[in-house]
């Protein structure tokens, strides 16, 4: 049973988390290209603002927040799946391939197969999924041994390889492209934020409702795969059934997440990590806390990045892998 006093001090850390996310939001509805002051949030919020200041806030700033929030949500959730599933504290959606998938299926998507840009918004998560499943299908493949199960290094190695090979292609992929159209895939590939709309709200946040208690529900699952296969055998999980599943899981939360954010890697490193060193490794405990601040992490890069530079600002995708490799670095030096 966990301890009571452990319990607390999630609780803590999730009101701490929260506050961090409403105090940035509150940072973000305010900063920008148009600046909204802070006395005139509240009013403009309950409809007593002018139009330029409910468009900046209603049609620009709030649907930008609450797409990071969910997507820095989602990658959380899918990099602390697969460092418990893979027993390897370098697992990351970004990192082994998995990112990288759903970038080329959604390239491959924008660039020969038209649809009609009310379905676009809906169809975009799937076509990612399906990209994603693929990557992580093959790396499954290449990381699976008939003796020894899934190698966790094993499983690394082969998804950077994978991450490096679609690079290539997707570089291959937009080389005849338009250049409309390359200056899109361009932005995706630099994590730019780019679905800041209503409608990508509503495609994102079906996903994160199904996923997040579906993967609470599985955590005493995860802190069996997470000890060993001779522990999880023991204790009556069937593997590669369990594995499959919360693979799918993870795969799912990082597809959902890139195809309205673009290729941002290291949130579903850094979150976990943070989130397991405050409260421990136990999953039904430090998940709560690795999805709230994968958000917050997101939401506050992406705040700092577009007020840096006017007017586009830096992609929250560079912002993140600043603090994000030497991050990396430090654990792979650690491990």
């Amino acid at each position: 049973m966990i301890l009571s006093a452990l319990v607390r001090k999630q609780r803590l850390i999730l009101l701490v988390s929260l506050g961090l996310i409403v105090l940035t939001a509150i940072a973000s509805m305010a900063w920008g290209y148009s600046s909204l002051s802070l006395d005139r949030l509240i009013p403009v919020l309950f409809g007593q603002g002018t139009f330029k200041e409910e468009f900046v806030l209603f049609s620009v700033r709030l649907p930008r927040i609450f797409i990071t929030l969910l997507s820095g949500m989602a990658l959380a959730l899918s990099g602390s799946i697969l460092q418990s599933i893979t027993r390897n504290d370098l697992a990351d959606p970004g990192l082994i391939g998995i990112n990288s998938g759903a970038g080329v299926a959604i390239a491959c998507f924008f660039l020969y197969f038209p649809i009609d840009a009310g379905s676009f918004v809906y169809v975009l998560p799937l076509v990612a999924f399906i990209g994603a499943l693929v990557t992580a299908a093959l790396i499954y493949v290449f990381s699976y041994s008939r003796t020894s199960g899934l190698d966790p290094i094993r499983m690394v190695l082969v998804g950077v390889g994978f991450s490096l090979a679609l690079s290539g292609i997707m570089i291959v992929i937009i080389s005849s492209a338009e250049r409309s159209k390359v200056d899109f895939i361009a932005k995706w590939i630099a994590g730019n934020i780019w679905g800041t709309d209503w409608p990508f709200i509503w495609a994102l946040l079906p996903w994160l409702i199904l996923l997040i208690p579906f993967t609470l529900y599985k955590s005493q699952r995860l802190n069996l795969l997470a000890l060993s296969e001779a522990s999880a055998i023991g204790a009556g999980v069937q593997i590669e059934r369990e594995r499959l599943v919360l693979i799918l899981t993870a795969v799912a939360a990082a597809a959902s997440a890139v195809s309205v954010t673009g290729g941002i890697a290291f949130i579903g490193l850094m979150a976990p990590h943070i989130a397991k060193a405050l409260v421990g490794p136990r999953n039904q405990l430090f998940i709560p806390v690795a999805v709230l601040l994968g958000g917050w992490l997101l939401l506050a890069a992406d705040t700092v990045g577009r007020n840096l530079v006017d007017p586009d600002g830096i992609p929250a995708g560079i912002m993140v892998s600043l603090i994000g490799v030497p991050y990396f670095a430090y654990l792979l030096l650690r491990k």
